[in-house]
């Protein structure tokens, strides 16, 4: 889920769910069967990402899913 509080522009949110799902297909065989549910806590800084989709966003956004996903194949 992306709120729009915390991404205003509608290419900024799809960027980040496209992400997410990318993020789920690599990490696929390490993760446990079920049904996952990935929620934006905090936005991304505008200041820090001024174009909506970024080169520098998608890396942001890859390298924190990457993270957080292997953190729940322990």
């Amino acid at each position: 889920m992306v709120p729009k509080r915390h991404a205003r522009r509608a290419v900024t949110r799809s960027l980040i769910k496209r992400q997410v799902r990318g993020a789920f297909e690599r990490h696929a065989a390490g993760l446990p069967l079920g049904l996952w549910l990935v929620r934006l806590r905090q936005p991304f800084p505008v200041a820090a990402f001024p174009s909506a989709a970024s080169e520098a966003l998608r890396a942001a956004a890859r390298t924190e899913l990457d993270s957080l996903l292997s953190q729940a194949r322990r």
